[in-house]
């Protein structure tokens, strides 16, 4: 079957591999529909590497991915404790947690140190032909949400766990720094749960122009600390209630923290490409800030699947798809996501 390997920074290579055996005990062997490509396939795509962890040997990427059930082992429940069946379309959780670590015991599986997640080195993702899964980690879809659409419901459920960390409450202002995917949808969520004034920054104005149109109170296309100072005059210097840095970590945080009232929240969920946290001391302490930093998500597959379902969902997931690639052309479409040509929105892989 056809796969798409990363040998190293920039060198994804699609090619054959041996297909996979027959699932085992609580597995499902599915064929996959649709995979995004995540910011975080970016870090590993351009440095080789992510949070510390380098890529040592070739992998397959892709970790936000769904597909259909082909074939079931035995006991193959689902992440909702009920029977997986034979041609159900499923979104796919990517990690797999230990279940019997402390963080795990206490509720944590995002934090469980001992966990594999599908698509980060060494594990194999999702940009193939077809793959063995677990079952718990499946999530039946309705018809309908698209094959596209149930890929990105992994973004969905990184940004609910963000909002979660958030502590949102009805009318609180709210500031998102960076609307990539995970940012525009921390946005939409805001709106979702009552928050007055949300504010939205990107440095491209496509991404700008989509945050407008989901409701943003102002979408501003700035550059360095413009930001900053333009989020102070509209609320006559107090800041938000809650700030989202969800961009690539770098000076942004620093500009997110200065956006963020005294006594307020700040939650970090760009991951920077260099592994460094730079942030001035002075601000946050004098400011007393909650800081929150947000690792993956957890419990949330549910959840984002009642917001993109329905007649009129609450987030119309298909509307953040730029353009979609064959598996042929995953090349390509790493390239277009790594270089932000324009318009890339979320770029989806159909094998």
């Amino acid at each position: 079957m056809k796969a798409a390997r990363l040998y190293g920074p920039e060198d994804l290579r699609v090619e054959e591999v041996s297909e996979p055996g027959s699932p085992g005990v609580g597995q499902a062997l599915i064929k996959l529909g649709a995979i995004g490509v995540c910011g975080s396939d970016m870090h590993m795509y351009g440095t080789g590497a992510i949070g510390g962890e380098r890529i040592a040997s070739p992998m397959i990427m892709g970790h936000e991915f769904m597909g259909e059930v082909v074939s079931l082992g035995d006991q193959a429940l689902d992440g909702e404790n009920q029977n997986l069946r034979v041609g159900q379309r499923v979104a796919v959780d990517p990690a797999c947690p230990c279940y019997r670590c402390e963080c795990c015991e206490q509720g944590h599986p995002n934090l469980c140190p001992y966990h594999t997640f599908y698509g980060v080195y060494p594990t194999d993702g999702a940009i193939c032909e077809k793959m063995i899964v677990e079952a718990r980690n499946c999530f039946p879809m309705p018809d309908e949400i698209s094959d596209a659409g149930g890929a990105l419901l992994e973004t969905l459920g990184v940004s609910i766990h963000s909002v979660d960390l958030g502590k949102l409450k009805v009318a609180h202002s709210v500031a998102v720094v960076g609307c990539g995917p995970v940012g525009i949808l921390i946005m939409k969520l805001a709106l979702l749960m009552g928050c007055r004034e949300v504010y939205a920054f990107d440095k491209y104005e496509w991404r700008v122009d989509l945050a407008r149109r989901w409701g943003a109170h102002e979408a501003i296309k700035v550059e360095g600390d413009q930001g900053v100072e333009l989020l102070m005059k509209s609320t006559n210097n107090r800041g938000v209630d809650v700030c989202f840095e969800a961009a690539w970590a770098d000076e942004s945080i620093q500009q997110a923290a200065e956006m963020t009232r005294y006594g307020g929240r700040l939650v970090l969920v760009g991951i920077p490409p260099d592994d460094q946290l730079a942030m001035r001391h002075a601000t946050a302490r004098r400011k007393g800030l909650t800081i929150m930093m947000a690792r993956r998500m957890k419990h949330t597959y549910p959840r984002a699947i009642k917001l993109a379902s329905g007649e009129n969902p609450a987030i119309r997931l298909d509307e953040m798809v730029s353009e979609i690639f064959p598996i042929d052309k995953a090349a390509e479409a790493f390239c277009k996501n790594y270089a932000y040509q324009e318009g890339v929105q979320k770029i989806v892989i159909q094998p």
